[in-house]
């Protein structure tokens, strides 16, 4: 009951309405898909730190601009030059509306002489030409009769009366055309002065503004150069030797990909490193134990070579004893080196195969059937689990029967006698399975794994008498996997099984 009012009692948390949500969507959507390639990019994650830098200076240089913008005075004529053109429209105006034609010289003699209170050019010469310069009507500062229009155009034009505190003239040419004559209004003088101030950004703004950029860029890309420092590190630690060292993954960008990449390469490179010494310790075992194991049958044919030469035989039939066991001693001999020639080739990668469709069933049976006397001598059964619907497999005969001999005379040498050997053959898929079973001492499981090792026995198994060049099993599992199989061995009790899974 407690638990249920707690429930009741627990705030939820304010859901949007459905309609709110599906207005949502695309943006949210945007915004999933720009954070996940602004995280994945660095050049993206450089150009927005960029933007934000700016953006913040630019604030900063604004706010900083308002309150430090330095005013400086100057004479200014822009405003007078402005009233002397709207007065000088007013008579254009006034001279239209009441005689365009300038037939009442009274009249516009008064408009001309200001006479109706255009007081922004009552210091000012006013006067109207016509086109070849001769003043028609003018105010009472006017003493010339006769301009020339062109130079005074020229020099009009020629003026530049603004924001600066010369003292120049200002002259205003406005045409007064009407149906028959074309005639100027010309207005001559100083325009009134007045005092301005221009506002001018302060170099401090400037200067905050650039020290923000800096400041913010710096603290935006201290976490992305501290993790180039990082990695950095990390690679020099590599260099010295010391491939366990991982450096830290901090974000799904480049970097990341370089510190993942990085990583990548030690645990390779310690691989590599690890496997050319274990190849170093093997080669160093391989050369001891072929040394041991050529040295006993080698010491035995030296023994009975010398009591052969010396003469120390007492019969016939001795002198044929010695022989034959110099002669059996020596095919072993020839036996282990041609193992060690055929092991050779083929971690060298130099067997050549030679593929066939063939009937493993037929196969199996053949060399079952010439390996009977062995198995009759030793006292083993043969059990066949063949199934009589043929199985046809691409396999290089001579090696794969090598295989199985190999695995049938090692299921010989370590059955217990009087036992039994099951040969089964069967297919699963696209694959084809033959397990050769038979009873022995237990193999633990550790070791199981390593029976496929050169020169490697089961311990108690290591004897002169069962022993043979240790390299048989490491040849078929180089055969088999050189033709895309698999081979290894399993033990249940006192149940010993080698399967070889062949395509």
């Amino acid at each position: 009951m407690k638990l249920k009012l707690l429930k009741l009692l627990k705030p939820r948390k304010p859901k949007l309405p459905k309609f709110m949500q599906k207005l949502l969507t695309p943006f949210k959507k945007v915004y999933e898909f720009s954070e996940g390639k602004i995280q994945q990019s660095i050049r993206v994650q450089l150009i927005m730190t960029f933007v934000i830098c700016l953006l913040s200076s630019y604030i900063v240089f604004s706010i900083s601009n308002h309150w430090l913008m330095v005013e400086r005075p100057y004479i200014d004529y822009t405003r007078g030059m402005e009233q002397i053109d709207q007065a000088a429209g007013k008579i254009l105006h006034d001279i239209k509306e009441a005689d365009p034609t300038l037939s009442n010289k009274v009249v516009i003699e008064q408009m001309v002489s200001n006479e109706n209170g255009h007081s922004q050019i009552s210091n000012q010469k006013v006067f109207i030409v016509d086109l070849d310069g001769k003043v028609l009507f003018k105010s009472k500062y006017v003493a010339e009769t006769q301009i020339d229009l062109q130079k005074l155009m020229e020099f009009k034009y020629g003026r530049n009366i603004g924001f600066n505190n010369r003292e120049e003239a200002y002259i205003g040419i406005y045409p007064l055309f009407n149906e028959t004559n074309k005639f100027f209004l010309v207005v001559e003088g100083m325009p009134t002065a007045y005092l301005a101030y221009s506002k001018e950004s302060s170099p401090l703004g400037i200067l905050l503004a650039v020290i923000t950029f800096i400041s913010l860029f710096y603290l935006l890309t201290l976490r992305k150069m501290r993790h180039i420092e990082e990695l950095a590190g990390g690679v020099l630690e590599i260099s010295k030797g010391n491939l366990d060292f991982r450096v830290s993954q901090k974000s799904q960008d480049e970097l990341g990909s370089l510190a993942g990449n990085i990583n990548h390469m030690a645990a390779e490179l310690k691989l590599k490193i690890e496997e050319e010494r274990r190849a170093e310790r093997t080669k160093n075992e391989l050369i001891t134990n072929f040394s041991h194991d050529l040295r006993t049958p080698l010491t035995s044919i030296l023994g009975y070579l010398n009591l052969i030469k010396d003469g120390k035989y007492e019969t016939d039939e001795q002198f044929n004893d010695y022989v034959n066991i110099v002669y059996n001693k020596s095919e072993k001999l020839g036996g282990l080196i041609a193992d060690l020639f055929q092991y050779t080739k083929l971690t060298n990668k130099g067997v050549r195969l030679t593929l066939e469709t063939v009937s493993l069933n037929e196969l199996l049976e053949q060399l079952l059937e010439e390996h009977t006397p062995s198995f009759e001598e030793n006292n083993l059964t043969i059990i066949k689990e063949i199934p009589q619907e043929k199985i046809y497999v691409d396999i290089d005969v001579n090696q794969t029967v090598r295989v199985f001999e190999n695995l049938l005379l090692n299921a010989v040498k370590y059955s217990y006698k009087p036992g039994e050997i099951i040969v089964k053959l069967s297919k699963e898929d696209n694959d084809v399975l033959v397990i050769i079973q038979n009873k022995g001492e237990h193999i633990p499981q550790s070791e199981l794994a390593r029976l496929f090792d050169r020169f490697y026995r089961v311990e108690q198994s290591r004897t002169a008498d069962k022993g043979g060049s240790g390299l048989g099993l490491a040849i078929a599992k180089g055969i088999v996997e050189l033709q895309g199989g698999q081979i290894w061995a399993e033990c249940s009790g006192e149940v010993i099984r080698f399967i070889v899974k062949l395509k």
